[in-house]
């Protein structure tokens, strides 16, 4: 404070009796601390691409996946039980009916404690290492090959964070699974893990595995690269102004609208695979080909309708809270891909060759 005070003194038109007073130097100063001021004002926490970066960029998974897949566990209840037993829960109304007559209204939070830690635990590794993986693959390219090839280090990217992602998440998905589909159980999680330890050993916990990347990696990357992709579109076509002049509120509108639609294509994806998890982790005996084989090709379906509106609610409100933790922590966010200035130059110089 004092040493701009100092400054202001020093670049005073009035700073000594026998100066001459002039008007340009006193406007460039201020002028000049204005957008001093401004720059400490909207100065960013951390380097992008730092250490401190990628560990927010966790932080805020953390947040987006525990707090949404936790707030949706009714539905989710309620999806699983359509899964595994479709005779006694026949769609999702009566699906929430029989549930809350046999078990009351606490009954639709059963698993909320997995859900919970399992989706805080994926959501670190999903979207941190997807942090990290972008950056690193796109650091392996130059700059036109990183802007042309884009979406496929946005779905290699999305892949490897999810391949970590999913050994974090697998031992509570399966407890989750137990206590919601299988009566008499467990009702907590303090109840399942020991009695899935004690009496099927610490392999049931990962007996998912393959089929949880199976369902996830594809979601994943349906999820990153379909969100990056629609943002850019919504920006260049239908946003009326640019990213940068955008506001804070504005922006996470627009987040949200790219969130839901990558969220829609996500749930269709990814769908067949989550039925087949959800029966896997009920039966202990059965195996992903004997599942599909007899359920068939429209039963992997069952349960699309709910868990549409489940993942494109889940995905739109992660990607608001993603990047509205980045906005309350003052982190780094890039505006979406442009075309390199060298890339630009030669496509045009290009063009005009070809004119005439």
């Amino acid at each position: 404070m004092f040493s701009s005070l100092l400054e202001t003194a020093r670049n005073s038109p009035f700073r000594g009796p026998l100066s001459q007073v002039s008007c340009e130097p006193a406007i460039a100063s201020e002028q000049g601390a204005m957008a001093a001021a401004t720059a400490v004002a909207q100065e960013d926490s951390c380097e992008f691409g730092s250490t401190k970066y990628f560990a927010l960029c966790g932080l805020g998974g953390i947040l987006s996946c525990g707090i949404t897949h936790t707030a949706v566990v009714p539905l989710d209840l309620v999806k699983c039980r359509l899964q595994v037993d479709p005779e006694k829960y026949k769609n999702v109304v009566n699906g929430f009916k029989v549930s809350v007559r046999e078990e009351g209204m606490r009954g639709l939070a059963k698993g909320w404690a997995p859900t919970f830690i399992g989706y805080s635990m994926q959501g670190l590794c999903k979207f941190g290492f997807y942090e990290v993986f972008k950056v690193l693959y796109s650091g392996m390219l130059d700059e036109e090959a990183a802007y042309s090839y884009r979406t496929g280090v946005y779905l290699a990217a999305s892949a490897s964070a999810e391949f970590i992602a999913d050994i974090a998440l697998s031992p509570l998905e399966a407890a989750k699974v137990r206590i919601q589909t299988m009566p008499g159980f467990a009702s907590t999680l303090r109840e399942a893990w020991p009695k899935m330890v004690q009496n099927e050993g610490y392999g049931t916990f990962y007996k998912g595995l393959v089929p949880l990347w199976g369902r996830q990696i594809p979601y994943t990357m349906m999820k990153f690269a379909c969100f990056e992709k629609t943002l850019e579109l919504l920006y260049k076509y239908v946003v009326p102004k640019p990213r940068d002049q955008c506001s804070k509120g504005e922006q996470l509108v627009v987040t949200f609208a790219a969130g839901y639609i990558a969220g829609v294509f996500c749930a269709i994806v990814s769908h067949p695979a989550d039925t087949v998890v959800s029966k896997l982790n009920q039966d202990k005996t059965a195996t992903a080909g004997s599942i599909i084989s007899k359920l068939g090709w429209a039963g992997v379906w069952k349960g699309l309708g709910p868990r549409i509106v489940m993942i494109g609610t889940l995905t739109a409100l992660q990607w608001f809270i993603y990047d509205a933790v980045k906005v309350w922590l003052r982190m780094p966010r890039p505006p979406p891909a442009e075309m390199p200035e060298s890339m630009r130059k030669r496509l045009e110089a290009e063009e005009a060759a070809k004119s005439k």
